[in-house]
């Protein structure tokens, strides 16, 4: 629990071996549920993930297979209907039976903390790029009551971003351009930047399955929020890369995703001003 409210934190992972059991292992103990999610990936997370998980297990003394813990969902983020009886462990591994995106990953996260009742809710990505140690700077404008949603930003000064290529820089300045007008978020910065927090009652007004899986997820999400009438903030961060790989890759994503965020667009008024109209 941290201040107050109790916390769930969503690991997406595709292929993040090496990666994703550093990553269960230095989450802070305030963290009262993890929701790992291993969007079916083709290299050895899973074992990982299990191997992880009977570590655990076993610290705690608890005798029998461990991997009746071991939670399977579809990869549309939509069938954990039957996961309710593993929900009172701290470590809930989740493997997709097929490859949905990080964005369905991260909707069966969420569904799965508000089955768990989580007040607040938490994404870091597996892959090492977000350090956990701040995470309770990413927590606070939504526990304190700030904002309904709060992410990290590694454009806010120099500094910040001295660890990212010019050609991501290029790509996320442009993307934020974008991404400001279609979602009517204009103080936000660094909109691809997954690193970030929601509370629970924001999360119930979303409909969950409407959001796009890929990885256009977090530009949509900003878009349903505004439509939503819900608040964001930008939590100043540093960049932090490794020797993992991006998925993202902008000379086709870019073109791709302004696509989605000009139909996002569109989308956001007649929710906002049109479908308002007509109720009155």
């Amino acid at each position: 629990m941290y201040k107050g409210s109790t916390v769930g934190v969503v690991v997406p992972a595709h292929n993040e071996e090496g990666f994703i059991g550093e990553v269960l292992d230095s989450l802070p103990e305030y963290v009262d549920q993890v929701f790992v999610i291993d969007d079916c990936s083709t290299d050895g997370t899973w074992t990982e993930i299990k191997e992880y998980v009977d570590t655990e297990v076993k610290q705690e003394g608890v005798t029998g297979d461990s991997a009746q813990q071991i939670v399977v969902a579809d990869g549309a983020g939509t069938t954990v209907s039957e996961s309710q009886t593993f929900l009172d462990k701290r470590i809930v591994p989740v493997r997709h039976q097929t490859n949905g995106g990080r964005g369905a990953a991260v909707q069966t996260g969420y569904e799965l903390a508000l089955m768990s009742g989580m007040d607040t809710v938490a994404v870091l990505d597996g892959d090492g790029q977000m350090d956990p140690n701040i995470l309770d700077e990413i927590l606070d404008p939504v526990v304190e009551g700030d904002a309904d949603y709060a992410k990290g930003n590694r454009l806010i000064s120099r500094r910040h971003c001295t660890q990212m290529s010019n050609w991501r820089l290029f790509g996320n300045a442009l993307l934020t351009m974008l991404t400001k007008i279609a979602s009517g978020h204009w103080q936000m910065r660094d909109p691809q930047n997954g690193y970030t927090a929601i509370s629970a009652t924001a999360l119930e007004q979303l409909s969950l399955n409407d959001l796009f899986d890929d990885y256009g997820f977090l530009n949509d999400m900003l878009i349903h929020l505004d439509a939503n009438g819900m608040t964001v903030q930008d939590v100043p961060m540093e960049a932090l890369y490794g020797d993992e790989s991006s998925g993202i890759r902008y000379g086709s994503f870019i073109p791709k995703l302004s696509i989605l965020l000009l139909r996002g667009y569109v989308w956001r008024l007649q929710q906002k001003y049109l479908s308002r109209t007509e109720s009155e």
